[in-house]
């Protein structure tokens, strides 16, 4: 899978929270080398896995996995190593939780069959584990391993013991009191020493092994124990041998069984990252799904698995009569996370994973997903908006096959409109000559149109609450979004008669806007509403009063008002101010005016038809805060008081 998609669609996000429900390090980098399968039968076994695990949970949460936390080291390589009691302790440790591991799975048999069947393939190696439970004890060798170590450690002890008794008696004795610094046995470099007086060093036959940092006391090693002392060197070397000897017989037995182990860590690892699924699954609410190789994505109720519970349930349908949906609707209003949404609930699936679905939702396991979502304008390399957008196209197309599903964000958008349209309709016909299925959003009308009209295109659209001015992020398929700029500007108060005459103005015909009860509401007073118009082939069919179309009228001078269509943008817009010494003629287009030579515009609606008469078009071209300044200006001169008039491009 595409590494810039995973990327664009959040799937490491997913994958970090999946970590969580993880407790070994070796199923955490697992799920953190998780990726999408291609192969339907290895899918439909991950996804099995998940569903069983799930069901385990619900009868019993407490899976003996908890081990898992420590046995990450218990399969290292042993080879010319003798591992220490706290290593083979962990081995131990690893068979006990084998053995309660199978004990709990052989009772799972019949609610997840598949899942139980792993345990059956560990090893419980009694013999192993019961030597280990013998030989070490409280992480050390114990006495009772072999007969030849307690022989050694009670010897030892023994003489240890004459030893004491010896140096007990100096201490205690009369004779030596007054060269005696203090009452106490002590050890240097493993050997029974007495603190004695400097200046009596002389007076008690021995070996000095050590001097204060004052200088003030030797330790002696009185001669009476020497021969003890050599004893007692040689047995623990003896020890030291046998439990060297110990270890080895028990490291070479792990060593013998090392393949036994390892299958048993490996499938350790595999239940905890089941499991970590199967948790992942519960905590957001997930479901299992049919998969199919036909195609066909049919969500039911789908939510994003990030946004939590709250997110709006997504209802979503490709396949059979279509395989490319077109949605529309306005900004925020959730087309992203709508795409967002499918791609990543098709990269889960076909990681095994359960997502927040209702019943009975389906998907198609893809070969490669690829999308294009977001700017990935990189300010290091100096790429545009458009220019980033174009060379993810461009291997969009090369990778693009009937195996592929195709997310495009705002297709077309980031150059001008006419040849945004042009680009993207284009893109859109050699993606879906593919075989791809496809799945795109956008503002431009014409794609909407071209949807409409195209076999195996289907437009959708995001639901608007023209009441609330809100969004509802519910997508409905089979219908383009309308426009609601003329139902907001009667929402905000804007005279309904104006509204009408916009509306004959912008698609040639006549509507009435008293019948809905909406529009006997009050104005909702001032708000900041953005409105992304859209251009559209409308203005081709505008009529005069007489039902006359109008007549291309391209000697003509144009007047301050009238209404002209921009061939080279494909759009109308108004005349602001009339032609100059060069032919240019200021238009104003989506509240930017730009100069354009007159041969480039063609009449729609005269001004005198547009507006009442007497009409100030102040109105349309100034801004109200720069209205106000005019008037007051035209009263008195204000100091620092500046009009901003806005740049011609």
């Amino acid at each position: 899978m595409n590494k810039y998609v995973m990327e664009a669609l959040e799937y490491g996000k997913v994958k970090q929270e999946l970590k969580q429900y993880a407790f070994s390090k070796a199923a955490k980098i697992r799920i953190e080398q998780l990726e999408p399968l291609t192969n339907l039968n290895r899918i439909k076994l991950w996804m099995n896995e998940t569903t069983e695990a799930t069901r385990i949970l619900e009868v019993n949460s407490s899976i003996p996995l908890t081990a898992l936390e420590n046995i990450d080291g218990a399969a290292v390589s042993i080879e010319g190593l003798v591992m220490n009691p706290d290593e083979l302790t962990a081995v131990k440790g690893l068979l006990q939780y084998v053995k309660r591991l199978k004990k709990f799975m052989d009772s799972m048999q019949t609610i997840g069959p598949t899942v139980a069947s792993y345990a059956s393939s560990m090893f419980e190696l009694p013999y192993v584990y019961d030597e280990i439970d013998r030989c070490i004890v409280n992480g050390s060798v114990d006495d009772r391993a072999t007969p030849e170590l307690n022989r050694l450690r009670k010897k030892i002890k023994l003489t240890d013991d004459r030893i004491k008794q010896k140096l007990n008696s100096i201490l205690s004795s009369a004779t030596y009191s007054e060269h005696i610094q203090e009452a106490l046995v002590t050890t240097r470099n493993g050997r029974f020493v007495i603190p004695v007086k400097r200046e009596s060093r002389k007076s008690i036959a021995g070996n000095i092994l050590d001097v204060s940092s004052s200088g003030s006391t030797v330790f002696i090693e009185p001669a009476a124990i020497a021969v003890f002392q050599e004893e007692l060197s040689i047995l623990k070397i003896q020890e030291e041998n046998e439990v060297f000897q110990i270890l080895s017989g028990l490291t070479e037995m792990v060593k013998n069984s090392s393949r036994e182990i390892s299958i048993n860590v490996e499938a350790m690892v595999h239940y905890d990252f089941i499991f970590a699924r199967a948790k992942y699954s519960k905590s957001m609410n997930g479901s299992d799904v049919h998969l199919n190789t036909s195609r066909i994505i049919n969500i039911k109720g789908g939510r994003h698995p990030l946004l939590g519970k709250d997110a709006v349930p997504l209802d979503f349908y490709i396949g059979n009569d279509y395989r490319a949906l077109i949605i529309t609707g306005p900004n925020t209003g959730g087309k992203t996370v709508t795409l967002k949404t499918v791609g990543l609930l098709s990269l889960m699936v076909q990681s095994g994973l359960h997502v927040p679905v209702l019943e009975g939702s389906e998907f198609a396991v893809f070969t490669d997903i690829l999308a294009d979502i977001g700017d990935g304008q990189s300010i290091e390399q100096s790429l545009s908006t458009f220019s980033s957008h174009v060379r993810n196209i461009v291997g969009i197309i090369a990778s693009s096959n009937p195996n592929s599903l195709v997310i495009l964000d705002e297709i077309g958008a980031g150059t001008e409109p006419a040849e945004g349209m042009g680009f993207a309709i284009a893109v859109l016909e050699e993606v879906f000559n593919k075989g791809a299925t496809l799945i795109a959003s956008t503002h431009i009308s014409e794609i909407k149109e071209f949807a409409e009209n195209t076999p195996g295109f289907r437009n959708g659209c995001m639901t608007f609450d023209i009441e609330s001015l809100r969004p509802l992020y519910q997508l409905k398929i089979g219908q383009s979004g309308p426009s609601n700029a003329f139902l907001i500007a009667l929402r905000l108060g804007v005279e309904r008669r104006i509204v009408e005459r916009a509306h004959e103005i912008t698609y040639g015909e006549k509507k009435d806007y008293s019948g809905d009860d909406l529009f006997k509401t009050q104005p909702i007073g001032e708000q900041s509403i953005i409105i992304r118009t859209e251009p559209s082939e409308a203005y081709n069919q505008l009529s005069t009063k007489d039902g006359k179309k109008l007549q291309h009228r391209e000697e003509s001078k144009f007047q301050k008002g009238d209404c002209v269509f921009i061939s080279t943008m494909n759009r109308t817009g108004i005349v602001c101010e009339t032609e100059n010494n060069r032919g240019e003629v200021v238009v104003m287009v989506m509240k930017k005016k730009y100069k354009i030579n007159h041969k480039r515009l063609t009449l729609r609606v005269e001004a005198a038809d547009l507006y009442p008469e007497n009409y100030d078009l102040d109105i349309v071209f100034e801004s109200k805060e720069n209205r106000k300044k005019r008037k007051q200006f035209s009263k008195h001169h204000m100091e620092g008081v500046v009009i901003e008039t806005p740049k011609d491009e």
